[in-house]
C-alpha cells in the first residue's frame, strides 16, 4: 500500500481525497466510473459493499473535514439516507440502509491499492480541469512538475516521504502525483506521471534535472 501521506501523519485518509473538494450529487456520480477502475482487494464472498461505495463515503467524510479513521465512521453513521444512496450504500432486504463500520472501512483502506486510487482521482481531477479550461477565456494549459519532502511525514525508522506532483497552474489543480522516495529518483518517475495526461496543447514547465527524459 503506498498513499501519498496526509496532512496528519496518523490519519488513514488517503492524501487525493481529500483533494477533491466538495462533492454534491453531481460529483459523487461523476466520480464513481473513475473509481470503478480501483481494483478491489477484497473477496467476492461476503462483500456487501461495493468498493466505489466506500470509497465514495471516506471521500466525502474526508472533505467534510475528518481525518481520523473514527471520524470517518462517526460521519459514515450520521450521514442521510439520502446521501448513502447516492454514493451507492445498499437497502437491505429489510429495507434499511446502514453506512460501513470503523471495521469495514479501515480494511478497505488499509488493503486498496493506493496508486491506483490516486491515477483514478487524478484522471477525474484532470478531466475536470480540461472542461473548466475548454469553458473558460482559452488560456493555454499550464502544468507544473514538482517534488516536495513532506512535512511532519518523518518516522523513527524512515525519513520524510516525498511526492513529485503534476499541478495546473489556473486552478491549482494536482492532476497526478507519485510518492518517489529519495529526491535524487525523481528524473525516473517524469515520465510516467505524465503519461495518463492529455498533453495536446498543453506548457509542461520542470525542473532542470528532468531534462535529461526528454
Amino acid at each position: 500500500m503506498r498513499w501519498p501521506v496526509p496532512a496528519v501523519v496518523s490519519s488513514p485518509v488517503p492524501a487525493v481525497l481529500v483533494k477533491l473538494g466538495p462533492l454534491d450529487a453531481g460529483r459523487i456520480a461523476d466520480l464513481r466510473p473513475y473509481l470503478d477502475l480501483v481494483p478491489d482487494p477484497r473477496a467476492r464472498r461476503g462483500r456487501w459493499y461495493s468498493l466505489p461505495a466506500v470509497l465514495l463515503v471516506c471521500a466525502c467524510a474526508a472533505v467534510s473535514g475528518a481525518r481520523s479513521l473514527d471520524e470517518l465512521a462517526e460521519w459514515a453513521e450520521r450521514a442521510p439516507d439520502v446521501l448513502l444512496a447516492a454514493v451507492g450504500i445498499r437497502r437491505h432486504l429489510l429495507r434499511w440502509r446502514r453506512a460501513p463500520s470503523r471495521t469495514t472501512i479501515g480494511r478497505v483502506l488499509k488493503a486498496v491499492d493506493g496508486d491506483a486510487l490516486d491515477r483514478a482521482v487524478g484522471a477525474h481531477l484532470a478531466d475536470l480541469h480540461d472542461a473548466s479550461a475548454q469553458a473558460g477565456s482559452g488560456r493555454r494549459r499550464v502544468i507544473a512538475v514538482d517534488g516536495k519532502a513532506l512535512k511532519g511525514s518523518a518516522r523513527l525508522t524512515a525519513a520524510r516521504r516525498h511526492l513529485l506532483s503534476a499541478v495546473a497552474h489556473h486552478q491549482t489543480v494536482t492532476l497526478a502525483q507519485a510518492e518517489v522516495g529519495m529526491k535524487t529518483n525523481e528524473a525516473a518517475h517524469f515520465q510516467p506521471l505524465l503519461e495518463p495526461l492529455d498533453l495536446d496543447g498543453t506548457l509542461v514547465t520542470f525542473d532542470a534535472l528532468h531534462s535529461v527524459q526528454v
